[in-house]
C-alpha cells in the first residue's frame, strides 16, 4: 500500500506543476485514489507505530562510534516532525475532502466510466476553465493536509530501501525458486539487464519465493522465458 501511495503522490507532483485542465483533472483522479486507498486500513496508526519503532531503534545507536551523530540527529528530527504531523491530523485521513460536498459529488461521478463529461459535471468543468493559478491554489489546499502522511511514508520507505542486502542469482530457463526463512523481507527489489526482453512475475510468502520471467511480446502470451536470466535481488527489512 505504501508503494501505491508513493506512486500516486508522485503523479500529483507531476501533474499539479502543469497548467492544462486535463493535467489538473489527473491530479484530482490521483487524489481521489489516495482517498480510497487510505480509507481501507488504519494507515495513520500503522505509520505512528512504525515511526515510533524506528525512533526507538535509532536512539539506541547514539553510543555507536560507527554512526554519525549529525546524520542520526537529522533522521530523528524528521521522524519526530512526521510523528507530530500525524498526531495532529483530526479524525480520519482525508476528512477535509469527505466534508466537501462538491468534491464528493465530483468523485461520485468520476467513479462512473465516462461520467466526468461537461454535460454531466458543468460546475466541475467551469472550475477546469478557471486560470491555472486559481486551480493550482485549490489543489494546494486539498493536497497539503496529506503532507504528514506522505512524510511518514517517505521516511519508512527510505529506511526500508536503505536496509537492503543485495544478492546475485540466475533464473534457469526463466524460473527461480528459493525456500527457507533466511531471506525473509518486507520489500524486494529486482534488477535485470535491459538486454533481456522479459518481465518478472513474483509470488512469495514466509516459506518460499518464486520468480518467473515472462517474455514481452505483443500477443502477451504468458510463456516462460526460455533462456537463463541473471538478475540482482535486494532483500529489504525493517
Amino acid at each position: 500500500m505504501l508503494l501505491r501511495l508513493e506512486d500516486l503522490f508522485d503523479k500529483i507532483d507531476f501533474f499539479s506543476a502543469r497548467e492544462a485542465s486535463f493535467e489538473h483533472h489527473s491530479v484530482l483522479v490521483a487524489l481521489f485514489e489516495i482517498l480510497d486507498v487510505t480509507s481501507r486500513s488504519d494507515l495513520k496508526s500503522d505509520l505512528l507505530q512504525e515511526l515510533d519503532k524506528q525512533r526507538t531503534m535509532l536512539e539506541g545507536l547514539r553510543s555507536n562510534p560507527d554512526v554519525s551523530e549529525q546524520a542520526l540527529d537529522h533522521i530523528l528530527q524528521d521522524i519526530r516532525a512526521a510523528f507530530r504531523g500525524l498526531l495532529d491530523i483530526p479524525g480520519r485521513i482525508g476528512g477535509h475532502l469527505r466534508d466537501d460536498e462538491w468534491l464528493m459529488s465530483v468523485k461520485q461521478r468520476m467513479n462512473i466510466p465516462g461520467a466526468a463529461c461537461e454535460f454531466d459535471l458543468p460546475a466541475y468543468h467551469y472550475w477546469l476553465s478557471l486560470a491555472p493559478e486559481l486551480r493550482r491554489a485549490d489543489l494546494k489546499d486539498w493536497i497539503t493536509p496529506f503532507t504528514p502522511i506522505r512524510s511518514g511514508i517517505n521516511i519508512v520507505l527510505n529506511m526500508l530501501r536503505n536496509s537492503g542486502r543485495n544478492y546475485h542469482f540466475t533464473a534457469v530457463q526463466g524460473v527461480f525458486q528459493q525456500t527457507g526463512s533466511e531471506h525473509q523481507a518486507h520489500l524486494l527489489r529486482l534488477h535485470i539487464s535491459s538486454e533481456f526482453a522479459c518481465v518478472p512475475e513474483i509470488s512469495a510468502n514466509k516459506y518460499a519465493l518464486n520468480i518467473r520471467f515472462v517474455p514481452w511480446r505483443p500477443d502477451h502470451k504468458a510463456d516462460v522465458y526460455e533462456e537463463d536470466v541473471p538478475f540482482e535481488l535486494t532483500f529489504c527489512s525493517l
